[in-house]
């Protein structure tokens, strides 16, 4: 019995000695990455890959099954999964429908022909490399799940990489950064959905199972609309004046956690709850909930988000990359990037706006990011992606965030370079989301 309970402290130990190793390393890579003028989470992300079979299980000695053992991955999937939702809840938060204000129409064009564009030769990739990953583990992986996923997954584009990217570029007040980030709010909203209905298909075990988890859904968003907006609202008046008293932060945790049980329940993933949450959060007293809610949650995913890296990057092993993997990878990166300068840049030009202008459009659309990774590991967990695939969607959606920087037209700041207080540019990238 004893060394039983020494060998559980053992794996507690290894728990957090690994979180401390990914916390330092994402660190490091994400200053090399700010240095790179890059987001931080390139930095972050490369750190969880290198930790991973890709880099560092390399090695002589087997180091990433020495430091990451088997026996504590799931509880370091467990710390990185409550990373995950509150940064869900971040992303639903900062959907505000005055992004749209004076430009939906353009946005909504813009979103919409990017989407379908990036949707339509996402299924059309996945008839092709469908024959090389149709089976994993003995596990059939049926095709229709599999097309719209990668349908899915190619129409993303990162809300709050997306966000930071403008904000260090002095792009946030400019015509083109403004109708990107509506654009892309508009986005999200609309993937999320398709995502969610890809899982409810994946998770369906005929058609009145389907319908039921259809049905349970509409039910929850009536309830989320018609119920819990209100009552939140109604709390937050009554609570939230000039602080945040400790009683509403247990609220607005046990509801979002809460909520994400409830997508689960229902067949939809917990991601979903989290963003549904965060998206019918009340924004007023706005001051105040941002200093006493959304950006100590933000600090919160800033610490616990590194580990969900290295959860994706134990997943990844690009030495698994054969040949015609390559070419492979190759398609998918083509592809992902048509779909979004072609599908965001049309619209632009029909709208009346330069080639120019249109074609930053369609580069800002294509970025990624933690967004996509975030639907990646969703896509692992329904069982629709193989190692390989996953592998190479992960570079993919690496590949298309990096390339969007040097991209742009404008200079990017240094990188020691503040933002300049009260501009719009430093209410976005000091609203706490590490990006």
């Amino acid at each position: 019995m004893e060394s039983l309970a020494q060998h559980s402290d053992l794996i507690l130990a290894a728990v957090m000695a690994d979180i401390a190793i990914v916390l330092i390393a994402g660190s490091v890579l994400g200053r090399v990455a700010r240095y790179l003028r890059q987001p931080p989470v390139i930095g972050e992300i490369v750190a969880g890959i290198a930790l991973g079979p890709s880099l560092l299980g390399l090695l002589p000695g087997d180091l990433t099954h020495r430091l990451f053992p088997v026996a504590a991955r799931p509880f370091l999937s467990a710390v990185a999964q409550v990373g995950l939702l509150v940064f869900m809840f971040g992303i639903g938060w900062e959907f505000d429908k005055k992004l749209l204000r004076g430009r939906g129409r353009t946005a909504a064009a813009v979103s919409l022909s990017s989407i379908v564009l990036a949707f339509a030769l996402g299924f059309g990739l996945a008839a092709l490399l469908y024959p090389h990953h149709s089976y994993f583990g003995g596990h059939h992986i049926s095709f229709v799940a599999f097309a719209l996923f990668m349908g899915a997954a190619m129409s993303i584009t990162a809300f709050p990489v997306l966000a930071r990217i403008l904000a260090e570029h002095r792009m946030m007040a400019t015509s083109v950064g403004a109708l990107a980030l509506a654009s892309a709010a508009v986005d999200d909203v609309l993937a999320w959905c398709i995502l969610a209905l890809v899982a409810a298909i994946v998770t369906a075990s005929g058609p009145g199972d389907l319908l039921q988890i259809g049905l349970l859904a509409v039910l929850y968003v009536a309830v989320m609309a018609l119920v819990v907006r209100p009552l939140l609202a109604a709390v937050v008046r009554r609570w939230a004046h000039d602080r945040v008293p400790r009683r509403l932060i247990v609220v607005i945790v046990a509801g979002l956690f809460l909520s994400s049980y409830a997508t689960t329940w229902i067949g939809i993933h917990a991601i979903f709850g989290a963003f549904a949450f965060g998206f019918i959060m009340p924004r007023e007293p706005m001051k105040v909930l941002r200093d006493g809610v959304k950006q100590p949650l933000d600090h919160i995913s800033m610490v616990l988000l590194p580990v969900f890296f290295i959860v994706t990057g134990l997943g990844v092993d690009i030495g698994a990359i054969s040949g015609y993997g390559y070419l492979e990878l190759a398609g998918i990166i083509l592809v992902a990037c048509a779909g979004k300068l072609v599908g965001a840049a049309t619209p632009g030009l029909l709208a009346g706006m330069r080639w120019r202008d249109a074609g930053t459009l369609g580069v800002l659309m294509n970025t990624r990011g933690l967004t996509e990774l975030v639907i990646l590991n969703a896509g692992v967990s329904l069982g629709v992606l193989d190692p390989r695939m996953f592998t190479m969607m992960v570079l993919m959606a690496l590949v298309t965030t990096a390339m969007t920087g040097p991209l742009l037209p404008n200079a990017p700041l240094r990188a020691d370079e503040p933002v300049p207080v009260g501009t719009p540019e430093s209410r976005m990238a000091g609203s706490g989301t590490r990006v």
